[in-house]
């Protein structure tokens, strides 16, 4: 376990739970794994990120994984897409890259414009290769508790408070957002630590009143600034996946979390800023999903070799 509080802040605020420390970690065991992994099978795996668009949050989420796939010696590829493409050419982009045997592992960046449908992206994604759990078959296997790819970010929201060392079993836990790639998937993970857990979205009618109730509060909105303090209970710990890009006032643009943090850090007992909370954390769990992605599909087309199996 890391302790994660830094000296000054734990005397004079929250405890800040920083993701840095728990992902260089991670990156170190990675950085040996993926080392041994080029020299058994001769190459090293590649991470394709495939980016529609030119969304701020997004570009500012893909440059950190490219930067992290260099500290730990793997291949990072950024497929970049304009806008404007069809939903058919955007498929055909993703199949290309299933059938790139140097790809082990898909990232496709959310959100997508509003004319591409979804479904249609996920259901494309081939499962062996969709390291963050986004299609169907890994999607099921999370909601019955298998050993499928899970979403890294709702993974890393729980991740951070187990390696910080925050009980999760038994608390009454506040889950803000329900979309598929962070929210839902979060409120399951967070069952499977024995959470009592409660799923607040756009719907939700007094939405303080129920995160006031919260002992854990995740908060994945993608609304800056959404939870200020007075929506807080005292002690409260604070999880904010948010990553907003918003104007600093001074004519340029600096990332802001869902959570109010000025507001925020006097009545939380533990929080994660923003950025440098869940952000690192996810990256290294996104390319812990890429070396067992890459192992997987290794092993498989060996034994395919071995028995004369074709692709």
């Amino acid at each position: 376990m890391i302790d994660v509080r830094g000296g000054a802040a734990a005397e004079a605020g929250p405890r800040l739970l920083t993701g840095s420390p728990i992902a260089a970690e991670i990156r170190a065991g990675l950085t040996e794994d993926f080392a041994r992994f080029k020299e058994r099978w001769g190459h090293s795996p590649t991470l394709a990120v495939v980016l529609v668009g030119a969304d701020a949050p997004s570009a500012v989420y893909l440059q950190q994984i490219l930067r992290t796939c260099q500290k730990v010696g793997v291949e990072g590829r950024l497929v970049e897409i304009g806008s404007d493409v069809t939903p058919d050419a955007l498929c055909t982009e993703i199949e290309r890259l299933n059938a790139d045997p140097s790809v082990a592992g898909i990232i496709v960046q959310m959100p997508l414009p509003a004319h591409i449908p979804l479904r249609a992206v996920i259901d494309s994604i081939d499962p062996a290769k969709d390291i963050d759990g986004i299609h169907p078959r890994n999607a099921g296997l999370l909601s019955l508790g298998y050993d499928g790819f899970l979403p890294a970010t709702a993974q890393a929201s729980v991740e951070i408070l187990k390696r910080s060392g925050i009980e999760i079993a038994g608390k009454r836990v506040v889950v803000v957002g329900r979309s598929n790639v962070v929210g839902k998937p979060a409120a399951l993970l967070l069952i499977r630590e024995h959470g009592t857990v409660t799923v607040l979205h756009s719907k939700t009618r007094d939405l303080g009143h129920h995160t006031r109730d919260a002992e854990i509060l995740i908060v994945a909105a993608g609304r800056p600034g959404l939870v200020t303090g007075d929506m807080l209970s005292p002690g409260v710990v604070v999880v904010d996946v948010g990553i907003n890009v918003v104007p600093d006032g001074e004519g340029a643009e600096k990332l802001v979390g869902d959570v109010d943090f000025e507001s925020a850090k006097g009545v939380v007992s533990a929080i994660t800023p923003v950025p440098g909370g869940v952000g690192p954390l996810t990256n290294a769990l996104l390319l812990s999903h890429l070396f067992r992605a890459a192992t997987d599909q290794a092993e498989r087309a060996a034994r395919r070799t071995a028995t004369g199996v074709r692709p």
